[in-house]
Order: C-alpha cells, then structure tokens, then sequence
C-alpha cells in the first residue's frame, strides 16, 4: 500500500494538516480497499496546532519508509529546518520519494534547497516573500499547484484538496479521484487558478501623491472609452511626460491602471448583479465582449462566468 506521510512541525496549521489527511483517507480503489496509508510524523512527541496539540504517533524515521511526504504549513515558517528534518527530507528526495507541500509549507520544502531551480507556487499573500527568500525558486502566485514531478506545490488552503486529488488521479486514475472528490465535496478540476482569489488592489501611490485626483477621477470614468490623450489633456500634461510622472507614482502606465479599474468595477458586476455579462462589459468600459472575456481571464485567471459562480452572493 502506497504509505502517504504527514510532516507536523511545531505550531503546524490545522487545515493545512487536515486536508490531505482526509483526501488521501478518502480514496478507495474499485474494489473497496483503501488506497493509501496516512501516518502522522513529526520531529517531536507534541507540536502545537494553535487551539489544539497534536500527538504525532511517527517520527522522522518514518519519512524514510514514505512514498510520499507531504509537508503543512506552519505559522512561523523556522530556518533553518528543526534538527533532522531537512536531512530527513532530502535522504527521501534522493531515494525517490515524491514531496509535496501545503499553502506556507512551500517555506519548508524551499529551505532544504530541494526547490532550488524549480518552479513552485503557494498562498499568493505569501508569493512575493517567498520568492524574495529563495531567490533559486520561480515563484507562480497564480496557480493552484505546481507539479515538478518527484517534487509538487500547492496554493493556499483548498488548493491543497486540489493537489492531493491530481496525486490520487495520477497514482490510481481519475475514477478513484473521482469518488475522492465528491467525499470532500470538490470538483475534480477548478476552472482557473489562484489568480481568480487575488484581490486586485490599486497600485499603492505614495502619500500625497499629485496623481491621486487623477486616479479618483479614473476610477469614477473607467467606464468611459477613454485614450491616453483623453488622460492626459485631463492632467494637463503631455503624453509622454504624462506616463514617466504616473510610472514614478503609482509604478505602472496609465492605461494599465485603466485596465485595472475596469476588471475590479466587472469583478464587483459580478458578484453584486444578474446582469448578462455584454451589459456588465459595456458599464466596466471594455470595448466588446470579447475584449472583455479576454482581458478578465488575462488578469483574474478565469471566465467572468466562472468568477460569478465562485462569488457571485446570494443576494445578487
């Protein structure tokens, strides 16, 4: 049987520990048989869970007789690694084990150095951090998981279902990943990635920044078919100045801000009404339906229809 160990750090996050627990529990092969073996290993007797403590029946000399590892976030990501693990870790890397990490586990797996030169993805609040800490690894904030092979990534929080019910597919097949899902009542593929979670915020620019009227009133107009001379005869400057001022401001172009705008009024469109998707591109100023659909999966990272089915509320 296919031996799936959990890795809980002191302070681990209790989803994060759960969830492939569960999802690899959950998996039967077609004659009833369970598919996997999950045993809870840590580098301790206890480790703090937040509310609660975990009493892990494994330690770390259990990774070796793993055929897969899966390692949870933590709350406080340690680095270097507690005493053993990182030697753990890389002695089932080197013996072929598959290793996959959770949400911030991804902190984990970067600090054996076993990401080095890959591409590896994790909560995207956490993207940018990671990525400036483990500059070898190439950070992707807008997928769900990342699968190298031996070695896997995963998003935040139910990315982790997503991930461990793509290892099930591909260990067993998609008809045992199939039953696996509706027992944790998922869909076996999400349309789009991370990015559709990301809030688009508007760039930051600086306190007292002189553009921020101009911003105010793109905000107010993005639904307007304006130019780039539209904005900046409204700024009162000329086109060229007007993109080397708003870049040193806000780090970005005006119509890329622009673009921006709109993709958050069509976001908000979504969630909030039942209007059919050419109205709602017509009040966020897109062009067409077309550019719009094309634009949103560019930024949003899936269909405005999909995006509406994840968070349109029920008010709306």
């Amino acid at each position: 049987m296919h031996t799936v160990a959990v890795l809980a750090l002191d302070r681990v996050i209790p989803f994060d520990l759960s969830a492939p627990i569960d999802a690899f529990g959950w998996a039967r092969l077609p004659d009833g048989r369970e598919a996997y073996r999950v045993r809870v290993c840590s580098d301790r007797e206890e480790v703090s869970a937040g509310a609660f403590t975990v009493r892990a029946p494994y330690g770390l000399d259990a990774l070796a007789e793993a055929d897969t590892i899966i390692l949870p976030g933590v709350e406080e990501p340690p680095d270097p690694l507690p005493p053993g693990v990182t030697e753990a870790l890389c002695a089932a890397a080197a013996r072929g084990t598959r290793i996959a990490s959770v949400c911030v586990g991804a902190y984990l797996f970067a600090a054996t150095g076993l990401l080095d030169g890959l591409r590896a993805t994790t909560h995207w609040i956490a993207a940018p951090d990671l990525a400036a800490r483990y500059p070898e690894v190439t950070v992707d904030p807008n997928v769900l998981y990342v699968d190298n092979g031996q070695f896997l990534t995963s998003a935040g929080a139910a990315a982790a279902l997503d991930m461990c019910l793509h290892m099930i597919r591909k260990d067993h097949g998609s008809a045992v990943a199939a039953h696996a899902a509706r027992m944790s009542v998922m869909p076996l593929e999400r349309e789009g990635g991370q990015a559709q979670f990301i809030v688009h915020d508007r760039p930051p620019a600086p306190s007292g920044a002189t553009f921020e009227p101009l911003l105010r009133w793109l905000d107010d107009h993005c639904d307007k078919a304006l130019t780039l001379e539209d904005i900046a005869a409204r700024a009162g400057m000329s086109t060229r100045t007007l993109n080397r001022r708003f870049r040193e401001q806000t780090g970005t172009t005006p119509l890329q801000w622009l673009h921006r705008a709109r993709v958050r009024r069509a976001q908000y469109l979504l969630e909030t009404t039942a209007y059919p998707v050419e109205r709602i591109a017509e009040q966020a100023g897109f062009g067409s339906p077309t550019a719009f659909r094309e634009r949103f999966r560019r930024v949003v990272g899936t269909s405005p229809q999909g995006y509406r089915r994840a968070f349109r509320t029920d008010s709306a």
